[in-house]
């Protein structure tokens, strides 16, 4: 894996380039400031980027601090991914807050101990992988779609929130390459709570707030591998290869719990005053042809939840 540490000091940057050496990380960038970070990345010019895993950038430092560099790498689509972590110094909370609106997704704090490093590094690369994995098979489904159905690719996406078109994740689950043999397969059935209504009390309800709860859900899902479509009504389906009940079950309450989140409020909401989610999670040991049925069950039971006025959690098994 690649990593590019950021700090204008050098015996900052020599330190932690020493403990990522040490730990078998071969291969360790560095660059002394934010400009300089800014050419290796090929960012603001026409430099060809070097394939980057991992920043480790320094909150304090002279000219461009380590906040801006972060906003300014994490608003290049390039590195929307690269997990980055930020180098604090302990109890310098409100960087630290600031930083994480910035785009930062973990920190460590000077000075640096070797197996806090370590085990932040481990766990930001192993975020990673996930991203390039499920981004691979994205792709793959795209083309395999696009070559099958005579569709451009472009038609297998929701225009509005980003998200596969429902036709994806039934295709997925039918291809049995995709799911290990013997494994669970889950699949997570999300709806907004009274979104109809909420959206025809809005000047422009087109699918402003379902583009919101999709980044959330995508936000949210990205570290478990899944695929994510929508269907012309708004449901969203997630499919989990080689998921249980229970993991699937906490990713659906992080789910209802990342909409409600958003804060968006819905005069028409029954139990809250805000936006709320209702999440259906069907979990089985079955075929391809099984595998439909998990999602087919999936939305019958959201619609039963949504009926019975929403906003919960139900876990079944196939």
């Amino acid at each position: 894996m690649r990593i590019l540490v950021i700090d204008d000091s050098e015996d900052g940057r020599d330190i932690a380039e020493a403990m990522l050496l040490s730990a078998g990380y071969e291969h360790v960038s560095t660059a002394g400031s934010a400009v300089e970070a800014y050419r290796f990345l090929g960012i603001g010019g026409q430099a060809e980027p070097v394939p980057i895993d991992l920043l480790l950038l320094d909150i304090v430092m002279s000219d461009i601090d380590g906040i801006e560099a972060c906003a300014r790498i994490r608003s290049d689509r390039r590195y929307a991914s690269v997990p980055i972590i930020m180098v604090t110094a302990l109890g310098d909370t409100d960087s630290l807050a600031n930083a994480f609106v910035a785009g930062a997704t973990d920190y460590i704090t000077k000075p640096v101990n070797r197996v806090e490093l370590l085990a932040r590094v481990r766990s930001a690369l192993k975020l990673k992988a996930e991203f390039d994995r499920r981004e691979a098979r994205e792709a793959e489904l795209v083309s395999l779609a696009s070559r099958s159905g005579g569709r451009r690719a472009s038609h297998w996406i929701d225009a509005a929130t980003g998200l596969f078109v429902g036709e994806i994740a039934e295709a997925y689950l039918l291809a049995d390459a995709n799911f290990p043999p013997g494994s669970e397969t889950s699949v997570i059935a999300l709806a907004i709570d009274r979104l109809s209504p909420q959206q025809a009390r809005m000047q422009h309800p087109e699918p402003v707030i379902l583009a919101r709860v999709a980044s959330a859900v995508r936000a949210t899902a990205a570290a478990v591998g899944v695929v994510a479509a929508i269907y012309r009504d708004g449901v969203i389906v997630l499919v989990l290869p080689d998921q249980s009940r229970v993991s699937a079950s906490k990713l659906g309450e992080a789910l209802r719990a990342s909409v409600a989140r958003l804060g968006i409020a819905n005069p028409e909401a029954i139990a809250a005053h805000h936006l709320t989610a209702s999440v259906a999670v069907v979990t089985g040991q079955v075929d391809g042809a099984g595998r439909i049925h998990l999602l087919t069950r999936a939305i019958a039971t959201l619609t039963d939840i949504t009926a019975a006025g929403g906003d919960r959690l139900v876990p079944q098994c196939a």
